[in-house]
C-alpha cells in the first residue's frame, strides 16, 4: 500500500521529478512532479503508459495532438509515442503507470 503524500515528500527529499514506487514484472508505477513553468524533457518510452493528473494544469502534446489537462485528466500514451507537458500553469503531480515494469529488483 502507498500513501500519495508520503510519495510526494520522498520525491521532494530526493530532488527528483520522478520517483518509481512499484516495479513488478507486468507493471511499474511512479509519481512525476513538474513545477509551474518547468520544461518536461522526457522522450518516448518503450512501454504503453497511463497518466493520472492528481494536481495542476498544463497542456500536453501526444504525437501531433495537443490538449489542456488538469486534476482528474487520465491520459493513455502508446509505446514509442512522442509526448510532453508544456505551458505548465500550476505545479503538477501525476501518477504514472507503465504497462511492463520489467524484473522486480527489490527482492
Amino acid at each position: 500500500m502507498f500513501d500519495l503524500e508520503e510519495l510526494r515528500e520522498q520525491a521532494g527529499a530526493e530532488r527528483s521529478p520522478y520517483l518509481e514506487f512499484l516495479r513488478v514484472p507486468a507493471l511499474s508505477s511512479g509519481i512525476y512532479q513538474l513545477p509551474a513553468g518547468a520544461t518536461d524533457l522526457q522522450g518516448p518510452h518503450d512501454e504503453d503508459e497511463v497518466y493520472l493528473v492528481v494536481d495542476g494544469k498544463a497542456r500536453v502534446r501526444v504525437g501531433g495532438a495537443e490538449r489542456s489537462v488538469g486534476r482528474g485528466s487520465l491520459l493513455y500514451i502508446p509505446a514509442t509515442e512522442s509526448h510532453s507537458f508544456f505551458e505548465i500553469e500550476e505545479d503538477m503531480t501525476l501518477l504514472v503507470f507503465f504497462a511492463s515494469g520489467g524484473p522486480d529488483l527489490s527482492r
